[in-house]
C-alpha cells in the first residue's frame, strides 16, 4: 500500500499544533486550517488551554474575523472533531452549523466520548469525512493523550543528565552540574510540555529541588506550571520542601503536589494536606508504592505526558515495572569513572533480557548529546 500524501494545508495544521504543545494539557494538541476551492486558507488556529477553545472554533473564528465565509470549505484538522460536551462544546457541531464540505483529519480520537461519533455526525450532515493524512506526525504530538485513552495510562518520559561513561553523580552524591546549562535549559522546554513532573523522596531530601520551569526558553509560551509526583514510601517529604513553593494558593502558576506514599503516616500527612498536598496511599506487597498502580491513578487525574526526574534506584524501579515508554537522556563529552549510574535494577542473567530501545533522535544540545529512545513495543 503506497503511503498517503500529506497536502501542505494539514502539514500546516500540524505546524499549528506545535504551537499548542505547552499549553492544552490535559487535552490533546490540535491545529486546524480551513481552505477554500482555491486553495486560499480562510481561517487557521489551534487549541488553547483547557477550557478554551478548541482548533477548529479558532479557525472559524478565525474566517469570521477576517471576513471570509466557509460554507462549502475544506476544514484540515489533526484530531477527529469532539462530538460530545466536555468544557466546551462539540466542535463537530460547529463546523456542521458552518456548512462545511468536507473534513480531512489526521487521526479518529480514541476517547470513548468521541471515538468516530465526530466522523459519523459529519457524514449524517451531508459532509465528506478523509482519515489519515498525517497520522504519525499527529501521533507523534499527543503521545500522551493517545496513551491515556487507549492504555489508561500516561506516556512516561525518563529524562536523566550522564557521563558518556553514564554516570549520573560521583559516588558521594554530587551531580550538579555534569551537563551543560544549554542541556539544563532543553530539559525544562521538555518538563514544559508535561502534564506533571515525577521525582522520588531520595531526590527531595538530597536536592530540595524546585523542579519548575525557571530556565525553559520562552516562558511567554508556558502558562501553565505542570503538577508535581512524589514516590515517597514512608511520608518523609519535609514541609518546608521548596517544591511547595509553586503549589500555594498566592503563586503565580500554583500546581498539585501528589505524594504517593506506602504507609500512612497520619501526623506527616497532615501536615502535607494543609500546604495543599493530595496524599494516596498505593502499597504493594513488598511494602513500597505499587508504581503501575501509580500511574493508572495518574491517568485518572487526567496526566497526558509525566516526565521522570528521579535517582538511580527510581529510575531501576520504574524500569522494572515496565513504566518507561520513552527515554530523554543528556550525555556529557566527560567521563567519571565509579559513581552513580543511570537506573539500578537486575542483575540480568542473559543479554536477551536487557529493555530494548529504539533511538529516534540524536541532537547536539550546546556541547551536550541528547538522546531521544523509545520502548521496543
Amino acid at each position: 500500500m503506497s503511503p498517503i500524501t500529506v497536502s501542505p494545508f494539514m502539514l500546516q495544521a500540524l505546524s499549528l499544533a506545535d504551537k499548542a504543545l505547552r499549553i492544552t494539557s490535559p487535552n490533546p494538541r490540535v491545529g486546524c486550517v480551513i481552505v477554500d476551492a482555491q486553495g486560499q486558507i480562510l481561517g487557521q488556529g489551534h487549541t488553547q488551554q483547557a477550557g478554551g477553545p478548541h482548533a477548529e472554533i479558532v479557525a472559524l473564528h478565525d474566517a469570521e474575523s477576517r471576513g471570509h465565509r466557509v460554507e462549502g470549505a475544506t476544514a484540515y484538522v489533526t484530531l477527529e472533531p469532539c462530538s460530545h460536551h466536555g468544557r466546551t462544546a462539540p466542535c463537530c457541531d460547529a463546523l456542521i452549523k458552518a456548512k462545511l464540505g468536507k473534513v480531512v483529519a489526521a487521526l479518529a480520537d480514541p476517547n470513548p466520548l468521541v471515538a468516530g461519533q465526530g466522523f459519523d455526525r459529519l457524514k449524517a450532515a451531508g459532509i465528506d469525512v478523509e482519515v489519515g493524512q498525517g497520522a504519525t506526525l499527529a501521533e507523534q504530538q499527543n503521545p500522551g493523550f493517545l496513551s491515556r485513552m487507549k492504555r489508561q495510562k500516561p506516556w512516561v518520559r525518563l529524562k536523566i543528565a550522564a557521563s558518556l561513561d553514564g554516570q549520573t553523580a560521583l559516588q558521594n552524591g554530587q551531580s550538579q552540574w555534569i551537563t551543560s546549562s544549554e542541556a539544563r535549559s532543553d530539559g525544562h522546554a521538555w518538563r514544559a510540555r508535561a502534564c506533571a513532573i515525577l521525582t522520588g523522596i531520595g531526590t527531595v531530601l538530597e536536592d530540595d529541588p524546585l523542579l519548575d520551569l525557571r530556565l525553559c526558553p520562552h516562558p511567554d509560551l508556558t502558562p501553565r506550571m505542570p503538577h508535581l509526583v512524589i514516590v515517597d514510601s514512608q511520608l518523609e517529604t519535609p514541609p518546608s520542601a521548596k517544591l511547595f513553593q509553586h503549589s500555594q494558593a498566592g503563586a503565580k502558576t500554583p500546581r498539585k503536589v501528589w505524594i504517593y506514599a506506602a504507609k500512612d503516616h497520619p501526623e506527616k500527612r497532615q501536615a502535607l494536606e494543609a500546604l495543599g498536598a493530595h496524599v494516596t496511599l498505593l502499597p504493594n506487597p513488598q511494602g513500597k508504592v505499587d508504581l503501575p498502580a501509580l500511574m493508572t491513578d495518574l491517568a485518572r487525574r487526567e496526566v497526558n505526558e509525566l516526565h521522570v526526574e528521579a535517582g538511580h534506584k527510581l529510575n531501576g524501579s520504574l524500569i522494572r515495572e515496565a513504566c518507561v515508554d520513552e527515554f530523554l537522556v543528556y550525555l556529557a563529552p566527560k567521563m567519571l569513572g565509579m559513581g552513580q549510574g543511570m537506573a539500578h535494577w537486575g542483575p540480568l542473567q542473559d543479554l536477551s533480557q536487557g529493555l530494548s530501545l529504539v533511538f529516534t533522535e540524536t541532537q547536539l544540545i550546546g556541547k551536550d548529546l541528547r538522546v531521544l529512545a523509545r520502548v521496543q513495543a
